[in-house]
C-alpha cells in the first residue's frame, strides 16, 4: 500500500506543558474514565473523559506508550485529539 491507501488516524496527545505525540497511527488504546477503549479508522465521533493509565499508539510495527491522567479525548473524522492534564513517558 502506498501512503494514500493506508487507513490511518491523525493523533495528537498534548498537555498544558508538553506534546506527548503528534503523528499517524492505525490504532489507539486509551484509558477512558470508565475503562480501556480502542479506536480504529472510521470510528464514530465521540468525546470521553480520560482516566489515569497507559495510552498505546500503534502504527504497523511501531508502538508508542504514554502515561496520561485527566482531561478528555475527542474523535472526529479520523482525528484523535487527547488533551490530558498530565502526559508522561513510560
Amino acid at each position: 500500500m502506498n501512503g494514500d491507501d493506508r487507513r490511518t488516524l491523525k493523533v495528537s496527545v498534548i498537555s498544558p506543558t508538553r506534546v506527548g505525540f503528534e503523528g499517524e497511527a492505525e490504532s489507539v488504546i486509551v484509558p477512558a474514565y470508565d475503562g480501556l477503549m480502542g479506536i480504529l479508522y472510521n470510528h464514530a465521533p465521540m468525546m470521553v473523559l480520560l482516566g489515569d493509565g497507559e495510552l498505546v499508539i500503534r502504527d504497523g510495527e511501531e508502538e508508542h506508550r504514554l502515561h496520561v491522567s485527566g482531561g478528555f479525548l475527542q474523535v472526529v473524522d479520523n482525528v484523535v485529539s487527547v488533551l490530558a492534564e498530565e502526559v508522561g513517558t513510560l
